[in-house]
């Protein structure tokens, strides 16, 4: 059997590391090469359809790219490692699934749990001997995933997000939905209520909001901490926990802390405050973020990679906040002709320190918000990498 890989990721390079012997096909790759396991490293117009068993395709690359379109045996690394899964558990959706993944595995690590998927550990290292595995799922694994499917599938409100990669709306949704066609009689899904009548042989629990859960799952909702966003993720992942063993530790999850550059609360050297929320990457998640803040005024700074998303009713619910945007990345431009249109006060840039030094001047009362609702990897290495920049620029701000 002939396996190639797509993509010399994190994800393919360790299933490389595994098999050993395998060909993996990259746009990077300029000349025929090999790793030190001796796979072959061969740039992607090598690749030939009949001479390969299996395609495994590394999450990010798109079903438009040219190899994609190629091959004709592709699955995903779920699928090739199926028959080795324990009882597992995934989380998706299209903002909250890192936080969920974490507090699950926070409240299960006593029962020998593991994290891993879309964050942490990639699947093929993750020890099949372990009695559950929590998997944050991207919608790029489930569109490539076929035959692997969960025990019990969670999912966070489905939102526009990666349009760009999966092409439409429909067929973002169409992936996070998928794991429902798949489940069997004894299997559950925990899903918005706006799909409460998809067909699916599973058990399907049905929510509108963080009240919908408690009140479901008997979780008394007046001793968990979390505020939202963060109530829904730690609602979620109490729900697991109650349907598993019947078990809701407050404490516990009371006690998770969560991540950092997720709407991330820090003071400058004048005692004003300022939140990285690096991590929001998606209009929805900017959203969020800032009604929490809404009785306040607001100084968001905004903008990257949009990944094709339409940004004009998030520029125009603006209108409901006390704020002023400052644009920066790749769709500055694009997100000042919207507040142009829509009458909402901005300044645009095009990198972040320039917006940062343009709050530090008007800052008084309120806050300042990093909250780009795009992508970062126009200027950035990573979600991480802009929020690291974004405090490092505040901490560095004279008295």
């Amino acid at each position: 059997m002939t396996i190639s890989l797509f993509g010399y990721g994190a994800t393919n390079q360790a299933i490389a590391n595994t098999l050993s012997n395998v060909n993996i096909f990259d746009d990077k790759f300029d000349n025929i090469n090999k790793d030190t396991n001796l796979n072959n490293l061969l740039p992607s117009y090598l690749f030939d359809p009949n001479s390969s068993s299996i395609e495994i395709v590394t999450p990010g690359i798109a079903p438009s790219n040219p190899l994609v379109q190629k091959a004709k045996n592709i699955i995903s690394e779920y699928d090739f490692f199926y028959k080795d899964f324990p009882y597992t558990i995934w989380i998706s959706g299209t903002n909250g699934k890192t936080t969920t993944t974490q507090m699950l595995q926070y409240l299960l690590n006593s029962k020998g749990s593991l994290s891993g998927g879309n964050i942490g550990t990639p699947i093929v290292r993750l020890n099949k001997d372990a009695p559950i595995w929590i998997l944050e799922t991207s919608s790029f694994t489930l569109h490539y995933t076929k035959i692997a499917k969960p025990n019990i599938y969670i999912l966070l409100p489905i939102e526009p997000d990666h349009l760009s990669w999966h092409g439409s709306f429909e067929e973002y949704e169409r992936a996070k939905l998928k794991p429902l066609d798949r489940l069997q009689e004894g299997e559950m899904a925990i899903v918005p209520y706006k799909y409460k009548d998809y067909p699916t042989n599973g058990f399907l629990v049905t929510y509108s909001n963080s009240i919908d859960l408690a009140k479901y799952f008997d979780i008394d909702i007046g001793l968990i901490n979390h505020k939202e966003p963060f109530l829904l993720d730690a609602l979620l992942a109490l729900s697991v926990t109650k349907a598993l063993y019947d078990e809701c530790d407050y404490t516990l999850i009371n006690s998770f802390m969560s991540e950092a550059h997720k709407l991330e609360e820090f003071k400058d050297n004048k005692n004003r405050l300022w939140i990285d929320d690096s991590k929001a990457t998606n209009i929805s998640a900017s959203t969020q973020a800032l009604l929490r803040y809404k009785n306040q005024q607001i100084h968001l700074i905004v903008g990257g990679d949009d990944k094709g998303v339409d940004m004009s009713n998030f520029i125009s619910n603006m209108k409901n906040y006390n704020i002023k945007l400052y644009t920066i990345g790749s769709n500055s431009h694009k997100l000042a002709l919207l507040c142009n249109q829509f009458n909402i006060k901005y300044q645009q840039f095009e990198f972040l320190k320039d917006a940062i030094m343009a709050i530090d001047k008007e800052l008084e009362d309120g806050i300042a918000i990093l909250s780009p609702a795009a992508a970062s990897l126009d200027q950035f290495s990573s979600y991480k990498d802009r929020g690291e920049q974004f405090k490092l620029f505040i901490k560095n701000l004279e008295v």
